[in-house]
């Protein structure tokens, strides 16, 4: 199931046996692998098998048997690739032995889990939820969210500014929150920017601008690639530019002023907006659609295609952007 059914769940307390987390944001499948384990037990009936940590015998021994201490018994197993099918089964089927067990599954990293998801079936009460990676609307609700469960005072546009400044990294923006809680200040943009540090040596919203403004972006590229950024990552970021400037071109031209709640769900820091409405409304209408073709061709590419360096052949395709742009 995706994220909106399975909050639905949560919202009608219906409990499973087993859960599976696993999809494009390690932050959510961390927070929903908290919120879960937080809510079927307290910290004392909660054990983690991390990565390396984790063997199928001791598992499954862990779930079959009752604490003596405890009321629960929950189990947390954090993986990098998927399971054995005859091993999620057997785990998942412990639980309906042991009622007072439950099983986690939180799956990190770009392995293909789809297979395993289709071992959590309703018949075993198990459920296997999918994560996308969050709109910048949900994202910001998710960092209201934890500054109001810090009981920070803060402005919205603050937060906004956090989540670009970190380039959307939520968890980067989680963790400067319980920092920021120490002041027992209000937190304002000034306080961010005094406090907390982006990362990275390039600004991912302005390199995003120069690309769509047909500058020269070859360096930012090369240090962003080198910094670790992943490729379909900065694809898919580069898409979802293009198509806000597209959202905010249109509404323009519809509306006339551009009006960011309306358009992104939020508003966004007064000098992104403004720079980001600048570029959206320069842009020709048709062209939006040539450079999206564009693009969804490149992803294509990059994932059905063996390419001996896609390092490079990123770099050369979106170089080719300011051509379109010209």
């Amino acid at each position: 199931m995706y994220k909106n059914e399975f909050d639905n769940k949560l919202n009608q307390n219906i409990i499973f046996n087993a859960y599976m987390f696993y999809g494009q944001s390690n932050f959510l499948i961390d927070y929903y692998t908290n919120l879960v384990s937080n809510k079927l037990g307290s910290k004392d009936e909660i054990e983690k098998l991390y990565f390396d940590d984790y063997n199928f015998k001791y598992a499954k021994n862990k779930l079959l048997q009752s604490s003596l201490f405890a009321s629960n018994n929950i189990l947390i197993i954090k993986l990098e690739k998927k399971l054995p099918k005859k091993e999620v089964t057997e785990l998942i089927e412990a639980c309906t032995t042991n009622p007072d067990s439950k099983v986690i599954f939180s799956c990190v990293g770009d392995s293909d889990f789809k297979a395993m998801a289709g071992y959590f079936t309703a018949k075993l009460n198990a459920a296997s939820v999918r994560f996308f990676s969050p709109f910048p609307s949900e994202a910001v609700k998710l960092i209201e969210n934890q500054a109001r469960a810090l009981n920070l005072n803060y402005e919205m546009s603050a937060l906004n500014h956090l989540y670009f400044m970190h380039r959307q990294d939520l968890s980067l923006c989680v963790n400067d929150l319980s920092k920021l809680a120490i002041l027992n200040e209000k937190i304002t943009t000034d306080k961010i920017n005094i406090h907390c540090f982006g990362i990275g040596v390039v600004n991912f919203e302005d390199f995003l601008h120069n690309l769509l403004s047909a500058q020269d972006i070859s360096s930012d590229l090369e240090l962003l690639l080198e910094e670790g950024m992943n490729e379909i990552y900065l694809l898919t970021q580069v898409t979802s530019f293009v198509q806000q400037l597209f959202m905010i071109s249109s509404y323009a031209r519809i509306y006339g002023s551009p009006n960011p709640k309306e358009i992104l769900g939020f508003i966004p820091p007064k000098n992104v907006w403004e720079k980001k409405t600048r570029l959206a409304i320069n842009i020709k209408p048709e062209l939006f659609l040539e450079i999206l073709n564009y693009l969804l061709e490149i992803e294509l590419e990059l994932k059905t295609s063996k390419i001996d360096n896609t390092n490079l052949y990123l770099q050369a395709c979106l170089r080719k952007i300011s051509v379109l742009i010209r």
